[in-house]
């Protein structure tokens, strides 16, 4: 199975090049799903066909869905909801109120992983397409399983007999379902961490990055590829969006001239990723037929389905009295992140990211001694006490 999700900033059509290549790997014979995780969805509208929570076959190898946390919550994680609004009812939280409060932060992106944690796990497709939210939203969605692990590990160290024990009492005196509820949630953190691995497994997952040739666009595009290296994705293409033909003359000359600079800038920037165009339509992307002919003009003879870039952007290497941890974090500075060391957990603050490296547990016997950056390697060493 081959997953491939789209990013990048609000606007530049994601939803037109997720669906655009979807189209374009069923035409090629490949079961392919495509699933909208924006909770704006924008999906139905490009595609010109009413979608549901479930996956809906619309054409031969094509199914679309575009998923809906409060029926997701319902359908899969019953208890655990029940056991939050039971508990804000408890305090006296009206059930209107209760309700919303039940959805946990975080919950969103969950469940969207979940769904694609159940598709990969039954092999249900050949390729799976996702049309994510814009680039905050989805680097919440690719972090959550190592926030949620670390979060685990410092909430409930140990405490899984305690709390079931005690939530059976809770459950029969006052019916609400904390241990079943508490047995969910370790299940979901589960799930959370067995489809990461799939996502950070490069031959199964590829990100590719939509952008547009315009300045602040180009600047997001730049972060999300520190971000998502950072995370350990791999990016294999950048997808250059509604690129301006040349005109003769008119009111948008000043604009075209500008786009060239972008787009040079976009190619020595990202070099060696693959630079995909496409060009502006000139008029509005909606319907199937017009979406194929997009999906031919930005892949042409390559398959969407391939890897078309390949990196390692996480190595660790054996030294003396210890281990040097080199991570690939392209257009930053060192005054940029910060290093953190706890036990066996290497936590790395970039801005408002951060990311947690869990080493070996012999990591617990060591110490950070020195890191330095090098555009673009971070190199961290930890040696022996």
């Amino acid at each position: 199975m081959r997953i491939i999700l789209f990013t990048g900033k609000g606007g530049v059509g994601k939803t037109t090049v997720a669906a655009s290549t979807a189209l374009k790997t069923a035409k090629e014979g490949k079961k392919t799903l495509i699933i909208s995780t924006d909770p704006a969805h924008s999906l139905s509208d490009a595609l010109d066909t009413q979608l549901s929570p479930e996956p809906t076959e619309i054409k031969e190898n094509l199914w679309c869905m575009e998923f809906d946390v409060y029926y997701s919550m319902k359908k899969h994680w019953g208890n655990m909801q029940e056991m939050m609004k039971s508990i804000f009812k408890f305090q006296g939280i009206k059930n209107v109120v209760a309700e919303e409060l039940s959805v946990l932060p975080g919950m969103e992106e969950a469940a969207a992983f979940l769904w694609l944690e159940k598709f990969y796990r039954e092999k249900t497709y050949d390729v799976i397409v996702i049309d994510s939210p814009p680039t905050g939203e989805t680097l919440t969605l690719l972090s959550l399983p190592q926030v949620t692990k670390s979060w685990l590990t410092k909430a409930f160290p140990g405490q899984k007999f305690a709390v079931k024990t005690l939530g059976t009492v809770i459950r029969k005196t006052t019916g609400i379902p904390v241990d079943k509820g508490y047995e969910e949630m370790q299940q979901l953190f589960d799930k959370l961490e067995s489809i990461q691995k799939a996502f950070l497994n490069p031959s199964i997952c590829s990100i590719r990055i939509v952008s547009n040739p315009e300045r602040m666009v180009v600047q997001e595009s730049k972060r999300a590829y520190s971000y998502l290296q950072l995370y350990g994705y791999n990016v294999d293409a950048v997808i250059v969006n509604r690129i301006l033909p040349e005109m003769e003359s008119g009111f948008f000359n000043n604009y075209i001239e500008k786009q060239k600079d972008y787009l040079e800038e976009i190619e020595e920037s990202f070099a060696p990723l693959p630079i995909l165009k496409v060009n502006h339509q000139g008029k509005e992307v909606f319907g199937i037929a017009l979406l194929e002919q997009i999906g031919e003009s930005i892949y042409g003879d390559l398959t969407p389905s391939d890897v078309f870039h390949l990196e390692k952007p996480l190595e660790v290497i054996d030294i003396e009295n210890g281990y040097r941890v080199k991570l690939k974090i392209p257009f930053i500075k060192e005054s940029d992140f910060e290093l953190q060391q706890f036990g066996d957990e290497l936590i790395i603050s970039l801005q408002n990211r951060r990311k947690n490296i869990f080493l070996p547990k012999f990591a617990n016997y060591m110490k950070m001694t020195s890191y330095s950056y090098e555009n673009p390697w971070l190199t961290i060493e930890l040696k022996r006490d």
